[in-house]
């Protein structure tokens, strides 16, 4: 991906921020919505986590899925979620934000987290379950 100021969701995205949004994803594995839905239909477990903000998460989150937004994850993950070899998918609006928080997980030790490349935009799209809170 290249440095520039992309539209993703409507909203425009700064350089900086996109530099370390692709700075964090060189060292995260990612998945896209088909790696996605087969993860889910395997007998794999994992924790889904929601990393988007209390009201993104309040008007519609994927069904089964934790919250822990972005602002908050990593100061209470280990409280949630003390197993460090716990597989994770993370999710936010479009991949940028988890994408960041994977990051920030796994420099606290966490050995198995993935960001959900297209996030919740890319969840909802796809047709699989959602809820509200």
């Amino acid at each position: 991906m290249t440095l520039m100021a992309l539209s993703h969701g409507g909203k425009r995205h700064n350089p900086g921020f996109l530099a370390l949004v692709n700075d964090s994803k060189s060292r995260v594995r990612q998945i896209d919505i088909d790696g996605y839905k087969r993860l889910a239909s395997s007998c794999e477990k994992f924790l889904l986590i929601d990393t988007r903000e209390e009201s993104e998460w309040a008007a519609g989150h994927a069904a089964g899925a934790l919250h822990l937004g972005k602002g908050i994850i990593e100061r209470d993950i280990e409280t949630d979620v003390p197993e460090k070899s716990t597989k994770m998918v993370l999710y936010c609006g479009g991949g940028y934000r988890s994408a960041l928080a994977a990051d920030a997980l796994q420099k606290m030790g966490y050995t198995d987290v993935i960001s959900l490349d297209g996030g919740w935009r890319a969840y909802q799209a796809s047709g699989l379950p959602t809820e509200k809170k």
